[in-house]
């Protein structure tokens, strides 16, 4: 009775697991437009995670114990892949987000905050059209004051050039973290927006979330453990840098994160002007005094009705999402009868014809957002399925500044063929744990690089703001985007820079955590089951 019972329990927690991701899954391929299902199959999942969280908490190795423990066999798909050859295995994921396919050539990955740093300047000085930047928060240091320098030196000399200046400027942040203290990044901007008001948006994200009672007895800085805007993007005219970095001296300094800048890269700039444009748009505005307002005809975020607000910030964003791929479908419809044309073409008049054609694609851009206050979970969607059905003897290097992996990529992980290496390490097999450490830095890189079954080079990355925790997935505004690419030189750069990040790093085992300095304390064990799920 006893092992039929335990068997049981067994098959029971089986079905829970791959339930919860299936429900997910089921949800990508709804219909547009049926939102109220989409939010069901939403709550049965969140359900079945949350079961599973209460099930993790009795753990005493807290967050680390499901990876240092043997992982239930849970039984996976077999490798998604409507295109099965090389990089093009992924162009499933163009079925929920724009594909943008761009040459390798425009591509170049950064290694570190002194090259980000240098690179926002040169950029700002050199736009002519816009610069648009969303970010947590923008610092109040003399690195930080620098940079709003150089964006009042280029907005002047837009102002200068003609009666009515091309150059606007556009920038989203979070509120709570904005609003931090006497000096914050409300009051490092208030001059532009004095000097240039036709010129200069500034719009704080306030999530709806922290409201009534929650936001008056909660103090600053606690405060925004309940949500915020978290996205990293940095674009001036037609080029775009994707980071998990925030606009601030630390990330200037000694603050190791990851940088990829997009350039000449126009359809992508273009997407990405319109998300914090329609993010802006849901968000408080800041006013020369340092007041803030809504829109005329926009409902409050923490005053309105929270449902009536959740919804247009859903509709708003998922327009973005939805006109920006049904452009590029269009786009691929297109250049693929072009390119027919062509090489029908060419094979006519011989390959003399083909001098100064623009190369064919060798690179794809997928952006996956994840807002899961407005019912948005793309980038979930994506990441749980590149984790599901990565082939076996797969590689895969996941970073992230927090470990705090949800319970659902945890039991995902555990259960896959490929094998895992992760910024911490496990006695287990196929899972190796790292820890970041170089003298005077902090870590705040994530990501994830895929290596396909044989190859020493990856053809796919995950760059942008999300940690892959709790937070993350459901609390705060994120992005980031999968490059896939064909092209053996970036390949080699996205190598180089995993190898770069790992460099810096030791392997940890359960040993580690018997040192001194590595003792938890018994409240914070106690506490960390509580209150996990706010980092």
């Amino acid at each position: 009775m006893a092992a039929g019972g335990s068997g049981r329990r067994a098959g029971l927690m089986a079905a829970a697991a791959g339930g919860a991701a299936l429900w997910r899954r089921l949800s990508a391929w709804l219909p547009r437009g049926r939102l109220g299902l989409a939010a069901l199959l939403g709550r049965l999942s969140d359900r079945l995670s949350r079961g599973r969280d209460r099930r993790a908490r009795r753990s005493s190795w807290l967050l680390l114990a499901p990876l240092l423990t043997p992982p239930v066999p849970v039984v996976t798909a077999p490798p998604c892949s409507l295109c099965p050859e090389g990089a093009h295995r992924f162009q499933w994921i163009r079925n929920l987000v724009p594909e943008f396919g761009i040459s390798s050539s425009h591509v170049k990955v950064l290694s570190s905050p002194a090259e980000f740093y240098e690179l926002l300047k040169v950029q700002i000085k050199t736009a002519k059209q816009r610069v648009v930047m969303a970010s947590l928060y923008l610092g109040t240091g003399l690195l930080e004051q620098e940079l709003v320098d150089c964006l009042e030196e280029t907005l002047e000399k837009s102002l200068q050039a003609k009666e009515s200046p091309d150059l606007r400027v556009s920038i989203l942040l979070d509120y709570t973290r904005g609003s931090r203290g006497r000096k914050n990044s409300r009051t490092m901007l208030i001059p532009l927006l004095q000097r240039f008001p036709e010129q200069v948006r500034v719009s704080l994200f306030h999530t709806p979330n922290l409201r009534g009672l929650l936001k008056l007895l909660i103090p600053e800085r606690f405060n925004e453990t309940i949500g915020l805007q978290h996205i990293k993007v940095y674009l001036f005219d037609d080029n775009v840098i994707l980071s998990g970095a925030n606009l601030s001296d630390l990330y200037f300094t000694n603050r190791q994160d990851r940088y990829v800048l997009l350039q000449d890269s126009p359809e992508i700039a273009d997407f990405f002007t319109e998300l914090v444009d329609a993010i802006g748009d849901v968000s408080l505005q800041l006013q020369q005094d340092d007041t803030v307002q809504m829109m005329e005809g926009m409902v409050h975020p923490y005053q309105g009705d929270k449902v009536a607000y959740c919804e247009i910030a859903n509709r708003r964003v998922m327009e973005v999402i939805n006109s920006a791929r049904t452009r590029q479908e269009l786009l691929h419809a297109k250049t693929f009868h072009s390119s027919q044309q062509r090489n029908s073409s060419l094979s006519q008049q011989g390959s003399q014809a083909s001098g100064g054609l623009k190369p064919e694609p060798d690179t794809w851009i997928y952006p996956l957002i994840q807002m899961k206050p407005f019912g948005i979970q793309i980038d979930e969607m994506v990441t749980e399925t590149l984790l599901t059905e990565a082939e076996r003897d797969a590689r895969i290097y996941l970073t992230t500044g927090y470990f705090n992996l949800t319970q659902a990529y945890m039991d995902l992980i555990l259960g896959t063929r490929a094998e895992y290496r992760i910024l911490l390490a496990s006695p287990e097999e196929r899972v190796q744990l790292q820890e970041y450490s170089r003298a005077g830095w902090t870590f705040h890189a994530k990501g994830l690089w895929l290596y396909l079954a044989g190859s020493n080079l990856p053809c796919l990355t995950l760059i942008g703001s999300p940690n892959f925790g709790y937070r993350s997935v459901h609390r705060d505004l994120e992005a980031q985007v999968a490059i896939v690419t064909e092209n053996k030189a970036l390949q080699q750069q996205l190598h180089q820079e995993q190898e770069q990040l790992y460099l810096c790093s030791g392997v940890v085992s359960s040993s580690t955590f018997e040192q001194p300095n590595r003792y938890v304390k018994l409240w914070v064990k106690l506490v960390t089951p509580l209150i996990k799920n706010f980092f």
